[in-house]
Formats: C-alpha cells, structure tokens, sequence
C-alpha cells in the first residue's frame, strides 16, 4: 500500500519548506553581501508564501484534514517534517554549502531557481498522494504558488541593471 496524504499534510510541508527556503536565503544573504537585497527579497517572498499557505490550510473542510490513515503514536507526522527539511530546503545542513561562495548574483539566483524548480517537482509528486475527495485541488494551488516564484526570479534574472 502506498503511502497517502491529505491536504493539511501536504500544507504543513509546504509551510516548513518555504520556512527552510527563508532561512537558506536569509544565511546566504549574510554570507554574500554584493546580492543582499536580492536575497532578502527573496527570504520575504518565501515568508509570504508560507502565510499564504497557512491561509490555505485554515480554510481547508473537516474532510480535507481528516487522516487517512491510523496514527495514534504521531510517527506521520514525523515522516512528513523529515520530508519537509531534508528534500528541497535541507533545514539541517548550512544552507550555504551548497554555494562555493563566489558566486555572482546571476549564478545565486539560477540556485534559487533550481531550488524552486525542486519545489515543485516535490508538490507535484506529493499531488499524487492526495485524493481528489482530500484537497487534491490545494496542492495544485501550492504548485501554481511555485511557479510564481520562478516567474519573479526569471524576472530579476532578466533585468539589465543586475549585473
């Protein structure tokens, strides 16, 4: 049997993700100082999209949040926050081992893409555990949250005055 989550579960990753991508941006922000701004704005759009997901879980039904399965011992929602911290935004590890720490802003924000892209390749998979009668539809509308971020950094990658 597969594994199966319901839509609050997928929004308490969600959540947790867009708190580890804050956090990573924020570091690398203090480690990088030619692209503070950028990532600063960057760590605000991920605090946004956690609020917003919030939103979205507390305006789920009683259905959307019933589990889908027996769990008195709380041992899902461990697998889930480890989930959470370890695939996209490793809440663990320095964020900023992933940077060799002479990046350009350019290549910091590629990163952010790649990491957003990630983002979204988890949603998407994750949308497969949701059944339609448990919120499938929300995670569709996370996934559309994500590719939002893509088209602001696609953007600031675009503009001539960044490098």
């Amino acid at each position: 049997m597969g594994v199966t989550f319901n839509a609050d579960e997928i929004f308490e990753m969600a959540e947790q993700i867009e708190r580890n991508g804050a956090k990573f941006y924020r570091v690398v922000a203090d480690k990088l100082p030619e692209v503070r701004q950028i990532l600063l704005d960057l760590a605000a759009m991920e605090d946004e999209h956690e609020k917003t997901f919030a939103d979205m879980r507390a305006q789920l039904s009683g259905r959307e949040q019933e589990a889908l399965v027996f769990d008195p011992e709380g041992k899902a929602q461990m697998y889930l926050r480890v989930i959470a911290d370890g695939f996209v935004f490793d809440a663990k590890a320095d964020p900023t081992e992933r940077l060799k720490g002479q990046e350009t802003a350019e290549e910091v924000l590629k990163i952010a893409i790649a990491l957003e892209k990630d983002s979204i390749a988890f949603y998407a998979g994750l949308k497969e555990c949701v059944p339609p009668r448990a919120g499938r539809d929300k995670v569709e509308a996370i996934i559309r949250e994500e590719f939002g971020h893509i088209a602001t950094l696609n953007e600031k990658l675009s503009a001539p005055h960044l490098f």
